[in-house]
């Protein structure tokens, strides 16, 4: 029923964190696959992906999306924790709805008002809850996960999110 898509870049340990979120909604069947899609990692993101039973693949969610068997799609950050009680919500929402959904922030993952506004927002960090047949025609032109999240109308899910840490960009010593 669900295709589970997590695109990532060197981050072997926040896609562990979340394909060990996920499990619940294996067991329940609720999740059908995982697709790890990958924009040019040089860790040990394959072998995780690989070890946790997940499709692998280059280029990017759009790849993925192509190869989703799922009519909804699950967009992760890698990192991102779903909280205990999503499949049920989910699960509502995908049998009542057409439109795209998030989830809430965790309390203890909620970032306060005016650092929201000083920072960059990521329009993927809350996960993005999405039917097929809807991302199909954004895919085409967004290069990223993120790009697809961004500036969709969306209902906010009554089910809650870990949101994945911002990941530090590394500098070059001057």
């Amino acid at each position: 029923m669900l295709s589970v898509l997590i695109e990532t870049r060197n981050d072997e340990e926040g896609l562990t964190r979340t394909l060990a979120s996920l499990i619940g909604g294996a067991v329940e069947g609720v999740v059908r696959e995982v697709i790890v899609c990958d924009t040019g990692s040089t860790d040990q993101t394959h072998r995780v992906a690989e070890h946790a039973g997940c499709q692998y693949v280059t280029g990017g969610v759009a790849v993925g999306i192509r190869q989703a068997k799922g009519d909804w799609l699950l967009l992760l950050e890698p990192g991102a924790r779903l909280v205990e009680g999503w499949i049920d919500v989910v699960v509502d929402h995908t049998a009542r709805q057409t439109m795209a959904a998030r989830f809430s922030r965790a309390r203890g993952s909620r970032t306060p008002f005016l650092a929201r506004v000083f920072s960059g927002n990521r329009a993927l960090a809350d996960g993005l809850l999405i039917s097929k047949r809807q991302v199909a025609a954004s895919a085409k032109s967004a290069g990223s996960a993120e790009a697809i999240a961004r500036g969709l109308a969306t209902k906010r899910l009554d089910a809650e999110i870990w949101v994945a840490p911002v990941k530090q960009k590394h500098r070059s010593p001057t």
